[in-house]
């Protein structure tokens, strides 16, 4: 048989994970090893042993690209953050909405809306349970205590309230008294078992059986007049529960009830190992689901496809819902999802081979499981949802939503440090660019600033063609026109093969020999300056001229400006990229956007997208951005200042561990910097490629015109940093100056890290730093133009490692055209302004 059909419908649907718990925050006391099993205190080191979790820790080791181990694939989220892990593991996961139980208590956890940033649709089911006792964790008013009819007249009025704002309840009964439901209790009973429970100390935790039946039934009545689905833990969990009171058997007595006869309730966890017992409920009772989330990937992989199996002996497939139980860590959503494909694809091959199913059956099962059956059985409605930065719709419903075609744009910088796209319907990219991407002209990466064609003796020409393959991981919903998407682009010579003048292989490459030879990770976080313009007529010719004339971190500028910086920011969170501060700028009409630190090859894709925010939010509102290095010779240049720091095992090593060392920075701190100080004018190429981007390396104008580094010395082109909430006389990262807007990242960061790794090397020492205003007559001046840095890289040696001959020959070529361009053509750097 062919199994191509049904491996693609398993692989392309985007899921609905229908049930899930909050993320926590990175610094969370709760341990990342609960990623992996259920167990609790002393038999969390056994779990280590167990099949799923070997199997798991690989999985992750292989999305995040790090050894297989628990150290360091905890050292890679450290390092990277809780932003590129989230972004990276529900990117892999292709999940489009979650609806997430928010009653699980977990230290540092996000709430809700945090995760709207990550999918589609985020959704609320609410825990009954933890309804109730906050309701009597509140005491009444005037010394009143709580009656049955008080509480529940609170609670039948709480869950009434929110009704129409969640999409279901749940009840934990399981893990409290278990699901021997008692559908004829007392309000006698319950009333002496409220009575018991407020006896004891807060915050409340109510466990007495009556009245967790009481609750139950109540909640029961509420879901099924507003038409809301009932979750209920079934099956295993951690060990606070009593298997012999969790298997669904035990509700047959609601089942059978006819008051709740029109309820609609879900078992979750595949009931395991009840999943045959909850498959004859849901093949025997119209109100009964069943949700596998827990089995999968909790289990071993024999366990997981049994499971399922079991499910689906006597359960309708339109019954059964996919989901992946993730909490606390994004990495147990990827890590259910993966799986769940897996286990879905193996059991409905099976059902095929034997003869249950046909392919076109298994494919439309697949839908259906994966997808389908959760958006009907929840009544969930993408259309009124806010589209996040991280997925498209699921398959199913995209053509239902979407009237006009919808593109994917690939982006890639090119040797120019232009950013350049190109547009394809989403349909064709999901079917094919995905896999093969699209023909590119060699010539692209040939360009210069002023002209859309190669640079005499670049190497490249209108013969050859590479191919522009996007990086999925890095694939986001645009949110200035929400209908498309974007993604980021490699250059591939063949499928699998990085192209020698692909920027951000040249970055990736210089990072792994960091990594391979000094075990370091580098970090970077960049400021972006740019100028906000306006369009004015004068003499019949438009000009664009600063849009406020506002000094320096002044109020009113940045009032001016607040519609368009609120949506840039609004933006950038929405697509994972973490704001620190945003200021009015010393210039007129500019601005500056500081992002924070995360490892060096998302903090350049992470610039890539923060540098098209800005400019097409201000061309919403009427306006032209430009990062370019100097939009006027008689006003202050823009900067893409970039602060830097070294990283072993999730700790920052270019801070000193102590206030003994010299200068606050590490011995590797100090050699690292030393190069990149010492290459600075060969790297200049790099870092400020254009002519104008000299006319910003200018003294006294906080740039850094002269070779030196200084503490806290906003003249030095690097400067060592000490933000608050760092110890005295340490130094967290260092900042290179001279890196401008027009510099390609990933080529930039390249350079810097080859320069650092020089240093590194050759044990280069710091000279001691400049803390005053700097004396022309003893320090070095850095060229004072793109022919002298030229001339620098040209003498250079140390990057023939790091980029290739046919590489560097382009740049090397391109910024030689730029010098002649622009001697000759003393006022074509002001048409820059809308290329960068």
């Amino acid at each position: 048989m062919d199994w191509s059909e049904l491996r693609k419908a398993v692989e392309e649907v985007e899921l609905v994970d229908a049930h899930a718990h909050n993320l926590v925050a990175l610094d969370s006391n709760f341990p990342f090893i609960h990623a992996f099993s259920e167990a609790q205190g002393d038999a969390l080191a056994s779990s280590q042993h167990s099949l799923s979790f070997k199997r798991s820790l690989r999985d992750l080791a292989e999305l995040y690209g790090c050894d297989s181990s628990l150290q360091c694939v905890e050292e890679y989220r450290g390092v990277s953050g809780l932003e590129l892990a989230c972004s990276t593991c529900f990117k892999a996961a292709r999940i489009s909405a979650i609806l997430i139980d928010d009653g699980l208590e977990l230290d540092k956890k996000h709430d809700i809306e945090w995760h709207k940033g990550f999918t589609t649709l985020v959704g609320r089911i609410l825990r009954i349970e933890k309804v109730a006792e906050k309701i009597l964790d509140e005491d009444l008013p005037d010394g009143f205590s709580w009656t049955l009819d008080s509480f529940t007249k609170a609670f039948v009025s709480k869950l009434e309230s929110v009704a129409s704002e969640i999409y279901g309840l749940k009840s934990i009964a399981a893990y409290r008294s278990g699901l021997e439901i008692n559908t004829n209790v007392t309000k006698i009973e319950a009333e002496e078992g409220l009575t018991q429970v407020l006896l004891a100390a807060k915050p409340i935790r109510i466990e007495n059986k009556n009245l967790i039946d009481y609750i139950f039934l109540q909640s029961l009545e509420v879901a099924q007049s507003y038409d809301l689905p009932m979750q209920i833990h079934t099956g295993f969990g951690d060990q606070d529960l009593d298997m012999r009171l969790s298997n669904p058997l035990h509700l047959r007595s609601i089942f059978e009830d006819k008051r709740y006869s029109k309820s609609r309730i879900v078992l979750l966890h595949a009931s395991y190992p009840f999943s045959k017992e909850a498959s004859y409920l849901a093949s025997v009772y119209p109100q009964v689901y069943l949700d596998f989330g827990l089995a999968i990937p909790k289990l071993s992989v024999h366990g997981m496809i049994s499971s399922l199996k079991e499910l689906l002996e006597l359960a309708p497939i339109n019954k059964v819902m996919f989901s992946t139980d993730g909490y606390a860590f994004p990495e147990t959503f990827y890590l259910g999802a993966k799986k769940s494909r897996e286990v879905i694809f193996s059991v409905l091959r099976d059902s095929c081979i034997d003869g249950d199913l046909s392919i076109p059956e298994a494919v439309e099962a697949a839908k259906d499981i994966l997808a389908r059956n959760a958006i009907h059985f929840y009544k969930i409605n993408f259309a009124n949802s806010v589209v996040s930065s991280h997925n498209s719709l699921p398959l199913t419903v995209i053509d239902d939503l979407e009237s006009d075609v919808s593109f994917v744009r690939i982006i890639w910088v090119d040797n120019s440090g232009q950013h350049r796209c190109r547009a394809v319907p989403r349909k064709r990219f999901n079917n094919a660019v995905t896999k093969n991407g699209v023909g590119l002209a060699f010539a692209v990466m040939g360009m210069t600033s002023f002209l859309d064609g190669p640079a005499a003796d670049c190497g490249l020409g209108a013969v050859g063609e590479t191919r522009l393959t996007p990086d999925i991981s890095t694939r986001k919903t645009i949110p200035w026109s929400k209908q498309d998407e974007m993604v980021l682009g490699d250059m591939n010579a063949k499928p699998g093969q990085a192209w020698e003048y692909c920027p951000r292989e040249a970055l990736r490459r210089a990072s792994k020999i960091l990594k391979d030879e000094f075990d370091l990770v580098m970090n970077a976080g960049f400021e972006n300056e740019f100028f906000l313009l306006k369009s004015i007529t004068r003499e019949g010719k438009e000009e664009w001229i600063p849009f406020d004339s506002s000094p320096y971190c002044s109020s009113s500028a940045f009032d001016a400006a607040s519609p368009i910086l609120r949506e840039v920011a609004s933006a950038l969170h929405s697509m994972g990229i973490p704001v620190e501060q945003v200021h009015a700028e010393a210039g007129k009409g500019q601005f500056e956007l500081v992002l924070g630190h995360t490892i060096c090859t998302k903090a350049a894709d992470n610039l890539v997208y923060t540098r098209e925010t800005v400019r097409s939010i201000a061309r919403k509102h009427g306006l032209l951005a430009t990062f370019i290095p100097k939009y006027a010779l008689d006003d202050l240049g823009s900067g893409s200042h970039v602060h830097l720091s070294l990283w072993q095992n999730g700790k920052n090593v270019f801070m000193a561990s102590d206030g003994s060392s010299t200068y606050g920075i590490s011995t590797l701190g100090k050699e690292f910097m030393a190069g990149v100080l010492y290459n600075l004018p060969s790297i200049l190429p790099f870092v400020a490629p254009l002519p104008i981007s000299y006319d910003r390396l200018q003294p006294n104008t906080w740039s850094g015109a002269y070779l030196f580094w200084g503490n806290e010395n906003k003249e030095a082109p690097l400067r060592a940093a000490s933000p608050p909430g760092i110890p005295g006389g340490l130094v967290s990262n260092f900042e290179v100056k001279s890196f401008d807007g027009s510099a390609n990242p990933y080529l930039g960061l390249a350079a810097i890290i080859a320069a650092g790794i020089d240093g590194l090397r050759r044990h280069l020492s710091l000279p001691k730093p400049v803390d005053k205003d700097p004396n022309p007559e003893n320090l070095q001046r850095l060229p004072k133009s793109l022919s002298e840095s030229l001339e620098a890289l040209h003498k250079a040696d140390f990057l023939e490692e790091f980029f290739s001959d046919k590489l560097l020959t382009a740049i090397k070529a391109i910024r030689k055209a730029e010098i002649d361009h622009y001697l000759g053509n003393k006022d074509a750097y002001k048409q820059l302004i809308h290329r960068y």
